[in-house]
């Protein structure tokens, strides 16, 4: 398969693969933070708001000079990765028709933080 016939989900698939495969502490925190929710009696829950805590919690463990990078995009994958995984639980995590799988690959990097201007604090 060449670069112009896969698609945007192939290509956000792969890096998030990669991603996973380079950090898999990031699936266990996530895994547990779901089944925190769960245990308290919730129904469904916002994958954004796992997300957000992983950030925290990575953040407060590795101080201010840490350059551990969550992309947003991952965040549907590790949705649909955990309902596979537990599909007792499947639909904890409201999910979208995927319609990457209709878009072409942007053939582009994935953006990190030298990719954005610093603004001065003070």
């Amino acid at each position: 398969m060449s670069n112009e016939d896969i698609s945007r989900l192939d290509e956000m698939r792969s890096q998030v693969a990669e991603f996973h495969a380079n950090n898999p502490e990031v699936w266990k925190m996530f895994v547990g933070f779901t089944f925190e929710m769960i245990m308290s009696g919730r129904k469904h829950y916002s994958v954004n708001a796992v997300f957000e805590r992983l950030r925290w919690e990575v953040d407060i463990k590795h101080g201010p000079d840490n350059s551990f990078k969550l992309n947003n995009n991952y965040r549907a994958f590790y949705a649909r990765r955990f309902h596979r995984m537990y599909p007792e639980y499947a639909g904890f995590f409201r999910t979208r028709k995927q319609t990457s799988k209709e878009a072409d690959a942007t053939n582009l990097p994935e953006l990190g933080p030298d990719d954005y201007p610093q603004e001065a604090v003070g």
